[in-house]
């Protein structure tokens, strides 16, 4: 398997290795950004690193984002089943995929790289993947994530009530989708 998914512009999507055990642990265990993903209260340390992302779970695939050959950040994808996912809006119809992403560097937050991260994921699952659809599931609080992903042309489709725990209660989130009208 190559390690590199794609590449756009100055970015570059690869699947996760053994030594981003201490970029993953460096990054989730910063306040600044587990206020958005997992939570203050739950800091990641390799050991809880290597039991999350390095599991061995088939069905869902784990990549690390570079920018200018260096590591920013982490997304994943898959397709939408009942094991990826609690959302069961669809059908089986159509070819659905979930995705997952935080840029770990704060610094390089408010520059358009995640809108770069997301809206290329969305090309490659659309061209790669035949995906029809692509959803996601943010906090109603995290207003800059959901600023990027409307950029990226994802729509809100409605509230999910207490769907997600974090930092000791269950917060609302939006469930948003990109639709492929070329299918």
């Amino acid at each position: 398997m190559s390690l590199l998914l794609y590449q756009k512009e100055s970015l570059n999507v690869r699947h996760l290795q053994d030594e981003d055990k201490l970029f993953l642990a460096k990054w989730l265990s910063n306040p600044a950004v587990l206020e958005f993903y997992e939570g203050r209260d739950n800091p990641f340390d390799t050991e809880k690193v290597a039991n999350v992302f390095f599991n061995g779970e088939a069905e869902v695939e784990k990549c690390i984002v570079e920018y200018n050959q260096i590591r920013i950040g982490y997304i994943q994808f898959y397709q939408v089943n009942e094991e990826t996912s609690k959302i069961r809006d669809y059908g089986t119809e159509e070819i659905i995929y979930g995705i997952d992403q935080f840029i770990g560097e704060p610094e390089y937050w408010n520059k358009g790289i995640g809108t770069l991260l997301v809206n290329s994921m969305v090309e490659y699952l659309v061209e790669k993947k035949q995906a029809n659809r692509i959803i996601m599931d943010p906090q109603i609080s995290n207003v800059r994530a959901l600023r990027c992903y409307e950029k990226c042309g994802f729509k809100k489709v409605r509230i999910l009530p207490k769907h997600e725990f974090h930092e000791g209660q269950y917060r609302d989130c939006w469930l948003i989708e990109y639709k492929n009208l070329q299918t």
